[in-house]
């Protein structure tokens, strides 16, 4: 466990292809472990990233080899937080409707519910977009 005011910072470049998504996805689970969560919220922090960076390939560079994704995290006593950065395509989360869960499934849209279940897993999610910096999105989940 981590003494009271200390952090621990990393980051990595992945090149945005899906065979990438489990190196990515063993990056942030060894974050997730060295801050401390236990195995079913680890699972639910590695979901989240994985979704939000098949995203960012699908959606943002609009296939696969067409942009890197940048990972950082940040541990603190009391949170993980995680960046996800990319130079592709803005995105406005609030473009996005909320999917109607109660729908049959015969008339749900096909895409919308990784933001969705991205806002489920994590405590704090926020976009943010700048042409010089490109886009950030950032994930907190706070220990219990």
């Amino acid at each position: 466990m981590l003494e009271t005011m200390s952090e621990i910072v990393n980051s990595a470049i992945f090149a945005g292809y899906y065979k990438n998504l489990a190196k990515i996805a063993e990056f942030i689970r060894q974050a997730a472990q060295d801050a401390g969560f236990d195995s079913a919220t680890i699972y639910q922090i590695e979901l989240a990233v994985d979704e939000a960076c098949s995203n960012i390939i699908e959606h943002a560079y609009g296939g696969e080899g067409l942009g890197d994704i940048e990972c950082s995290y940040e541990i603190s006593p009391r949170r993980l937080t995680i960046k996800l950065k990319d130079y592709g395509k803005s995105f406005k989360p609030e473009t996005i409707e909320e999917p109607d869960l109660k729908a049959p499934l015969y008339r749900r849209a096909n895409h919308g519910l990784g933001l969705h279940f991205i806002r489920e897993l994590i405590d704090e999610v926020s976009f943010d977009f700048d042409q010089k910096s490109g886009n950030i999105l950032t994930l907190v989940k706070y220990r219990n």
